[in-house]
């Protein structure tokens, strides 16, 4: 007997809803909001470095939070077209079962 292909629906919504909830939790922080002004440094070109570094370090985040949303996005898309053809399938297979439709083996 070959191999079964299964969906878990759950995990799906469970990994977006995931994604989701680290994103809006890197939202609420900023890596910009860290202190890097010269009084809270100590240092002018040390303060001016710290910034150049965090500016860099908030860009990097912010592409990876724009990814994490396309990650999301498409899981979500994922087990809405899953729960589509599933159900599509069901509906079908009830359809042959109660004589109301049309069974796709017979030709």
């Amino acid at each position: 007997m070959g191999t079964q292909f299964r969906v878990d629906f759950q995990a799906l919504d469970r990994a977006a809803s995931g994604v989701n909830g680290t994103l809006d939790e890197i939202s609420v922080q900023k890596v910009s909001d860290i202190p890097h002004d010269p009084s809270a440094i100590g240092h002018g070109k040390l303060a001016s470095t710290l910034s150049d570094f965090l500016s860099r370090w908030q860009r990097g985040v912010d592409n990876l939070a724009k990814d994490g949303q396309e990650i999301a996005t498409r899981l979500t898309a994922n087990v809405t077209a899953y729960r589509k053809a599933d159900k599509g399938v069901q509906d079908q297979f009830i359809g042959v079962v109660q004589g109301t439709g049309t069974d796709p083996g017979v030709k």
